[in-house]
C-alpha cells in the first residue's frame, strides 16, 4: 500500500509543465502569429477596399434616382445630403433617395463629391486609408469613375 501512494505521488509530479515547456510553447504560438497577422491585415484592407467600391456604387444609384426626377444632379455645394434633405430649387424632388444617413467611406472620411465633375457628370471619391488625395497600393483613392 505505501508504494501505490508513494507512485501516484510521482504522477502528481508528472502532471504539471514545467516553466521551460510552457515559454517555447509561447516562441512558438509568436512565430505563428507573427507569420499569419501579416496575410490577415492584407485581408482587412482588401475588404475596405471593396466595401468603400460598393457604397460608391450605392450613392450613384441614389445620385442617378436623384436626377432622373429633377433633371440634374446636386451640385458641389448642395452635396450629397440633397439625397436626404430637399435642397432649394429642386421642385421634383421625391426622395429622400437614401434610406438612411449618407455613410462614411470604411476608414470614417466622408466621401468627396463634385458635380460637374472633371471625369463625367459629377465624381465621387474616397481618399482610402490616409485620407489624402493620391497614393499607391492601400492609400491608392476610390473613384466613381474607376468602378
Amino acid at each position: 500500500m505505501p508504494e501505490s501512494i508513494a507512485k501516484s505521488r510521482r504522477d502528481l509530479k508528472r502532471r504539471g509543465f514545467t516553466l521551460i515547456e510552457l515559454l517555447i510553447v509561447m516562441v512558438i504560438i509568436g512565430l505563428l502569429a507573427s507569420l499569419v497577422a501579416p496575410t490577415m491585415f492584407k485581408k482587412v484592407g482588401g475588404a475596405k477596399r471593396k466595401t468603400a467600391k460598393a457604397q460608391i456604387a450605392l450613392l450613384g444609384t441614389a445620385l442617378d434616382s436623384y436626377r432622373l426626377d429633377n433633371d440634374m444632379y446636386p451640385t458641389t455645394e448642395q452635396g450629397m445630403e440633397a439625397l436626404r434633405v430637399k435642397p432649394e430649387g429642386a421642385n421634383n424632388w421625391d426622395g429622400p433617395y437614401m434610406p438612411k444617413n449618407i455613410p462614411k467611406d470604411p476608414w470614417g472620411n466622408q466621401y468627396v463629391y463634385k458635380c460637374p465633375g472633371d471625369h463625367g457628370d459629377y465624381d465621387l471619391t474616397s481618399y482610402g486609408v490616409d485620407g489624402q488625395s493620391g497614393g499607391d497600393d492601400d492609400k491608392a483613392d476610390i473613384n466613381s469613375w474607376e468602378n
